[in-house]
């Protein structure tokens, strides 16, 4: 599990209850279920409301996303490209298929075998590249589950406090309770308000950096895939993926591509020349 987003979201609510806290204010007076019930029971209602079972039913999947600690495997992969690359160039790729049904990612696994198999190379951009703008899509959905419940949130909590002050207002007959009922009302509010920017917006925030780390990864194995067809020179390679990843941390996450993913790497020619 990912530790910093769990202390993120206590360092939040320890950061907010401590400020009402510090001001006066009595920790039992946060505590409104009736409140509670309105907000987050109302928030779930839109968001079934909003998406298909098969779109709900992924919820879990995007918990373990935005929850799940993420290693960095970029280094490793690009020793494990080279090493297939020289492999390649010594003995042929039909040597690489011990060693590609061996590896853990599917991903890389997938498009060796396609090499092997003797497909031609845009035959296996256009294959990869679906396969990644399909798991990029998937992880698109995750976060806007959850940006909905957001988006819902507040608002939930407005009609919480309007529904609580129809009921301050139909007791005016009590003045002295008149102040306690109103402060109470704005409870909701500061539920939907609270769980929107603590929780949800964040969740969707952190799913989509879990996605763009992903894609990433992802672009780079397809680079060294497309190497290892192409037949280059290990070193080529190691300095042609190694450049890919600079890039990327030097340019920040990219929108959505509609066009090749492999035109984010500078031209072949380029590479030769930084070789020498």
């Amino acid at each position: 599990m990912d530790i910093t987003i769990v202390l993120g979201i206590i360092a939040g609510i320890i950061a907010l209850i401590g400020g009402f806290l510090w001001e006066g204010g009595e920790f039992t007076g946060l505590l409104q279920g009736t409140s509670a019930l309105i907000v987050f029971g109302g928030t779930f209602a839109a968001v079934v409301i909003s998406y298909p079972v098969s779109k709900l039913k992924t919820v879990p999947a995007a918990f373990r996303m935005a929850f799940s600690r993420e290693d960095n495997l970029s280094e490793q992969y690009i020793e494990d490209l080279v090493s297939m690359a020289a492999t390649s160039r010594r003995s042929g790729v039909l040597a690489l298929e011990r060693i590609s049904s061996e590896h853990p990612n599917a991903f890389l696994r997938e498009g060796l075998q396609l090499v092997i198999d003797g497909t031609e190379q845009e035959q296996i951009k256009q294959i990869l590249e679906l396969e990644l703008d399909t798991i990029e899509h998937k992880h698109e959905g995750y976060a806007k589950i959850f940006e909905s419940a957001g988006g819902y949130a507040p608002t939930m909590g407005i009609i919480g406090t309007v529904m609580g002050l129809i009921h301050v207002l139909g007791s005016l007959t009590e003045p002295t309770a008149l102040g306690p009922s109103i402060a109470v009302a704005f409870i909701a509010t500061l539920y939907g308000v609270a769980s929107a920017n603590l929780i949800f917006l964040p969740i969707a925030s952190k799913i989509r950096a879990c996605s763009e780390n992903e894609m990433v990864t992802m672009d780079l194995l397809l680079q060294g895939i497309l190497a290892i067809q192409n037949g280059e020179n290990p070193k080529l390679v190691r300095k042609k993926l190694e450049f890919f990843i600079r890039s990327e941390k030097t340019l920040g996450p990219k929108p959505p591509r509609r066009r090749s993913r492999t035109d984010d790497v500078a031209p072949k020619e380029d590479f030769h020349e930084s070789a020498r």
